[in-house]
């Protein structure tokens, strides 16, 4: 059936997740497609925030780290973030920002690894994990050796025996292309590595089984697909078989065995904890606790499940009212091969962009000509899809984009 409104009205009619989208303060007038890069506001978390600031903070004072469980937040919230990603308790911990705990997991990673001096990375990996795999091969004196998934086992065969670390993001942040995570780990072992992966761009947007997938070491983010807000604290999660010799470089106090002795040395805690560094932030990390609980409800299979048939109806959208416009679909196809983001290139990307959101559309651009469009089965709807490229071809084919409030470069998007 060839996609119009009336057919996104009737699938949205029929969708058995479309009342989760009352659960997030979704503004009127607007198609949001980029909690790829920003989760919308779930609609408890302001409740949450003012009892959390007004009561707790406000009355209890220092108290609130005992009498409101503040002070096991960290391992509390990792608990439900690892049954988000197949993770058995006490393996996952939230705190401090996602560069933090890249950093700090990559280094320990390769510390298990003694006497190996090479840390492979994937090409196309967000800019910071590159940064951040850079910055910890100078401090360990490693070599980066940068591959894409396609030349992975060919660069594991050239470094037989010295590879220390594989570190992959399941979901390519450009193109939204999905790795094999389990496939890559495998490879990784075979060479006597370990396989850390970034999962900022899979969490709640693909089901992700770290423990049956063999998974050592995985960080992420929470302010895409788990809403936790902007800046919201990253986590980390390490196998237990992992956590008695994990050697993280950042050991503050609440990773030490008994925080409360004030020890002169520090002794680190025998399991996850011991990767918690300093005080959290404890106000961030009780809005991710809320904001979890719309995407418990629904479950991520179910949410995977909406997000392929969204794609589908795009592919059919984009095929029927973007041909000949400039568009092309950078996603693979293949609904296995890809995450829940789209990636559309086209030359003007950023006006086309500026354009669209001034027509209520709000995507992001990425690499100059890549517009990217999220969308999560949780909230977003057919209509919303059929709505976005009905926009597209209206902007491409007016040639709107190209007036001059739309030349602009935006710093943030």
């Amino acid at each position: 059936m060839r996609p119009s409104s009336a057919l996104a009205k009737s699938l949205d009619a029929a969708d058995p997740l479309a009342p989760f989208r009352a659960d997030f303060a979704l503004p009127e007038g607007v198609v949001y497609l980029n909690g790829n890069s920003l989760g919308p506001l779930p609609a408890a978390v302001p409740g949450v925030m003012d009892d959390v600031v007004r009561r707790q903070w406000g009355e209890r004072l220092i108290r609130a780290w005992n009498d409101e469980d503040w002070w096991s937040a960290p391992l509390r919230v990792g608990d439900r973030i690892g049954r988000l990603i197949g993770a058995a308790a006490g393996q996952t911990a939230v705190g401090e920002s996602t560069s933090v705990q890249i950093f700090n997991t990559l280094v320990a990673a390769a510390r298990l690894r003694p006497g190996r001096r090479v840390l492979v990375t994937e090409a196309g990996n967000f800019p910071t994990d590159r940064y951040l795999a850079a910055s910890a091969a100078r401090l360990l004196g490693l070599e980066v050796v940068e591959t894409t998934a396609d030349t992975l086992a060919a660069a594991l065969d050239r470094h037989a025996g010295e590879v220390a670390v594989v570190f992959y993001p399941a979901v390519d942040y450009c193109t939204g292309a999905l790795w094999d995570v389990a496939g890559i780990t495998d490879l990784a072992h075979r060479a006597g590595a370990l396989a850390m992966w970034d999962l900022s761009h899979a969490a709640g947007a693909v089901p992700v089984q770290v423990d049956a997938d063999g998974v050592d070491l995985a960080v992420g983010c929470t302010y895409k697909y788990l809403s936790g807000g902007p800046g919201s604290p990253a986590y980390v999660y390490a196998a237990a078989r992992h956590q008695a010799a994990l050697d993280l470089p950042l050991t503050g106090w609440h990773g030490h065995a008994r925080p409360f002795d004030m020890a002169d040395g520090f002794e680190p805690a025998p399991d996850i904890a011991r990767t918690r560094i300093g005080t959290p932030h404890v106000l961030s990390l009780l809005a991710l606790e809320a904001a979890l609980e719309p995407l418990e409800r629904a479950g991520v299979a179910a949410v995977r499940d909406k997000s392929l048939k969204l794609g589908e109806f795009f592919l059919g959208c984009a095929d029927s009212m973007l041909t000949g416009l400039g568009f092309e679909v950078a996603t693979p196809r293949d609904p296995l091969r890809r995450g829940n983001h789209f990636a559309v290139r086209h030359p003007e990307a950023h006006a086309v962009m500026a354009a669209l959101k001034a027509r209520g559309v709000i995507g992001d651009v990425r690499s100059s000509t890549v517009l990217r469009l999220c969308l999560n089965g949780l909230y977003v709807s057919y209509t919303d899809v059929h709505t976005a490229v009905a926009a597209m071809q209206e902007v491409a084919s007016t040639g709107a984009h190209r007036a001059p409030d739309f030349q602009v470069r935006e710093v943030v998007t």
